[in-house]
């Protein structure tokens, strides 16, 4: 079994795919990391040898930043913008969608499950 970054590369997948289980390395890092390590991106995981394990730790370690550092980097990002109060800090904080997204009648992912609110009552007629 590959271990890389502390992740567990699920072994009966192949190589460009069983990389993008570790968090920061999507389908194009990937295929860039196996392109300079020298190796098949059709090679399954399982059947990469000690060299090529090696080479592809050292290739991640020294260029790409992943994991545990990349998340905690995302964080600090996050607490500048609530640190400063600027406009996508504000809707951090606030826990709505940052980019222009209409929040009338969607952004359910950001904002939660809904919560009803009570309506009006309507005046008795005389």
């Amino acid at each position: 079994m590959a271990r890389i970054a502390g992740i567990d590369l699920p072994k009966s997948k192949r190589g460009e795919i069983g990389l993008t289980y570790i968090y920061g390395i999507g389908l194009s890092t990937a295929q860039y990391i196996l392109d300079k390590a020298g190796i098949d991106r059709s090679k399954k995981v399982n059947t990469w040898n000690d060299e090529e394990q090696t080479a592809i730790r050292n290739i991640i370690n020294n260029e790409i930043k992943v994991e545990g550092a990349l998340r905690s980097e995302t964080q600090m990002n996050i607490k500048r913008l609530l640190d400063i109060a600027c406009y996508r800090g504000l809707r951090h904080r606030k826990g709505l969608p940052l980019r222009g997204q209409r929040t009338r009648t969607n952004s359910r992912t950001r904002k939660g499950k809904r919560k009803t609110v009570a309506g009006k009552k309507k005046a008795p007629k005389k």
